[in-house]
């Protein structure tokens, strides 16, 4: 899944391993406490049916603002400590195509070990 410009090589986005985690992997990384799962999910959707334990809430069309914003003001905003970019990252939805974009978003703004769990909520 590599865009290869006119001189071969590799657009930085595209470096990184697509890498669809599964259920059973999500449920070791949860337990482990060594990943951040983010429903990209609309609020609404999680008062009404709920989300991972473990997960927290950052709506797909905030979390290229929420990645980049300073640490102090994620932690007000989301009760989470911000990720970093060599964090661990896994973002979910519903059907897997939000959590998707929100893979993209996030691998260009640097965050080389996120990952997207397709099988959602």
């Amino acid at each position: 899944m590599c865009l290869k410009s006119i001189k071969g090589s590799c657009h930085n986005f595209c470096t990184a391993a697509f890498k669809d985690v599964t259920y059973k992997e999500l449920k070791n990384l949860l337990n482990s406490k060594k990943i951040m799962l983010i429903d990209v999910r609309e609020r609404w959707e999680i008062l009404e049916y709920g989300k991972i334990p473990g997960s927290i809430n950052i709506p797909l069309d905030e979390v290229g603002e929420a990645l980049q914003m300073n640490s102090e003001d994620f932690k007000e905003r989301y009760k989470e400590v911000q990720p970093s970019k060599s964090d661990s990252v896994v973002f979910s939805c519903l059907a897997g195509v939000r959590s998707k974009k929100a893979l993209y978003t996030a691998i260009s703004l640097g965050f080389h070990s996120a990952q997207h769990y397709a099988g959602g909520w």
